[in-house]
């Protein structure tokens, strides 16, 4: 079985109801190390050589995260800045990811319909992950279709309960069976 890395990145996780629930759906699955960034470094210095030995030990990597204007929260992208570095990740020398795979894992608190070339954001969210997709192709990883949860704030209790059911059991196959969740 693959091991994976679950890297979640939420500023108040205390305050979300998905990304919370989401983040424990998947701490039981066998092979998931669940890494929270904001918990970890709350001062918001990373420890690059740790989070490389992370990377190392894992096979699969998942970025769960809150969609913020059109991209990850601060903390995650300081963390690729500084984490992903030239001769670790890219460029000479930079093999260290290569063969492992990338999963996006995050969420809008507006409708799929609102992301759409007549909506108010005039892109599918996955045309605007396309970054995530190029950083894949640029470290030698293998990009896995992103989980997407739409419209967080309208989600009742038993779509949230199928969610979880839904990443849990995508954490613990390997496989992405769905291009996005939506909520209703």
């Amino acid at each position: 079985m693959p091991r994976t890395l679950l890297v979640l990145a939420h500023p108040n996780l205390a305050a979300s109801r998905i990304n919370a629930a989401l983040a424990e759906a998947a701490r039981p699955v066998d092979g998931v190390t669940l890494h929270d960034l904001y918990a970890t470094y709350p001062d918001l210095r990373i420890d690059v050589e740790h989070e490389q030995r992370l990377l190392l030990e894992h096979d699969r990597i998942v970025l769960q995260f809150p969609f913020y204007w059109y991209s990850a929260p601060p903390l995650l992208k300081k963390w690729l800045d500084e984490v992903f570095l030239r001769g670790f990740a890219f460029g000479a020398g930079g093999t260290s990811l290569h063969g492992k795979s990338l999963l996006i894992a995050t969420s809008t608190g507006g409708a799929e319909k609102k992301y759409r070339p007549d909506g108010l954001h005039r892109f599918p969210v996955v045309e605007l992950l396309k970054p995530f997709d190029n950083t894949a192709h640029l470290t030698g990883m293998r990009y896995e279709e992103p989980l997407i949860v739409h419209g967080t704030h309208t989600l009742d209790d038993t779509e949230l309960a199928a969610h979880q059911d839904r990443y849990r059991e995508l954490l613990a196959s390997g496989v992405i069976r769905e291009r996005e969740l939506t909520a209703v």
